[in-house]
């Protein structure tokens, strides 16, 4: 533990004396995928997966409110622009924020409850991930009339760093609860159906000007509170069949970026760990400062998302600090704050 934090203050070192000159290390940061990273998307859409009510945000910013982020406070991303020396967040596409000038800097497409598998997102009328790459074609028209045509517009494309947080939502709210799909398809079978996803993305992406992309294992999804109660048999240890459908996932994915990388030799891709980083949370909470790694701050702790979690909720703890959750499905900001530390080490060469 002393030598990767050792590590991580090195690398924010280096990249803090980088940004010292005023300027973000790169031009802008694009995020897509689910609500691990949703910055308020889907408070503009017709779904029950929604975040932009108290005591979601109760941590957030100087107005302690809520924006539509899954968290207390900051997601693991907010820590990552910042850490790139941004002093702004990348607003959500359907805000009234992202126009004109904001979009210089990067947009936030994704979307709560969605995956790399479109059906998943129809299922919660989430914002699918064709449909995100879509509206990252009209963020790039939009981009190219702002600053005068494509030619100028095509460094942020390719300087750009694109962030993309998949997988969870197709396993945990889809596959693991559809007979239609569970019957049809064993774990590994689905996992491939995801994989094909995730090349057909990047290679959009690749054909569209991006060129640093990083995409996030999936997490140990067995050891989420709401796996826990709903798949544990009334245990309160992490489930091990789901964690290994996560590993086995994980393989799959590195082995299609590796793949990728063969096949486009100016791609840099990266797919960020934070299997490891947040089982070592949930198994060693002490070693991390926290307490609680089982029940989540909201609520029980152990079923509350979205719409169950809500100011009304009994029971929501009164610090987060010391929770690895904060509701079932998504980490606390203190959480955030430590796995984000582990994808600035990870992240280096897309900044290099």
């Amino acid at each position: 533990m002393a030598a990767s934090a050792a590590l991580v203050l090195m690398a924010a070192a280096c990249i803090a004396a980088r940004a010292a000159q005023g300027q973000p290390l790169v031009p802008a940061v694009m995020i897509f995928g689910d609500s691990v990273v949703d910055a308020g998307n889907n408070n503009y859409l017709f779904t029950i997966v929604k975040s932009n009510f108290p005591p979601y945000g109760r941590d957030f910013g100087p107005r302690h409110a809520p924006t539509g982020r899954f968290c207390n406070g900051k997601l693991a991303t907010d820590f990552t622009v910042e850490n790139l020396g941004f002093s702004s967040y990348p607003p959500a596409y359907l805000s009234r924020e992202a126009a004109g000038k904001n979009l210089l800097t990067g947009a936030n497409f994704a979307s709560a409850a969605s995956g790399y598998l479109d059906r998943t997102a129809n299922l919660y009328q989430a914002i699918s991930l064709t449909q995100q790459l879509e509206n990252y074609r009209e963020y790039q028209r939009k981009v190219e009339n702002i600053i005068g045509g494509r030619a100028k517009a095509a460094g942020i494309f390719s300087g750009a760093i694109n962030i993309l947080s998949a997988g969870s939502s197709d396993y945990v709210q889809n596959y693991y609860i559809n007979p239609l799909i569970n019957e049809a398809y064993s774990p590994d079978q689905f996992g491939d159906i995801l994989i094909r996803s995730f090349t057909s993305f990047v290679q959009n992406m690749y054909n569209l000007g991006a060129r640093r992309i990083a995409a996030t294992s999936l997490p140990p999804i067995g050891c989420l509170p709401a796996a826990i109660t709903l798949f544990g048999g009334g245990s309160n240890n992490c489930v091990d069949r789901l964690n290994s459908d996560a590993t086995t996932f994980n393989k799959k994915l590195s082995a299609a970026a590796d793949a990728l990388k063969r096949s486009h030799s100016d791609l840099k891709l990266i797919i960020f760990d934070v299997y490891n980083p947040l089982l070592d949370l949930i198994k060693n909470p002490g070693n991390n400062g926290f307490f609680e790694a089982r029940k989540a701050c909201c609520g029980t702790g152990t079923i509350e998302t979205s719409l169950l979690c809500n100011a009304r909720s009994p029971g929501t703890c009164a610090n987060a600090t010391g929770y690895v959750f904060w509701d079932s499905f998504h980490p606390s900001e203190a959480a955030n704050k430590i796995l984000a530390d582990a994808l600035l080490l990870q992240g280096i060469e897309l900044i290099s």
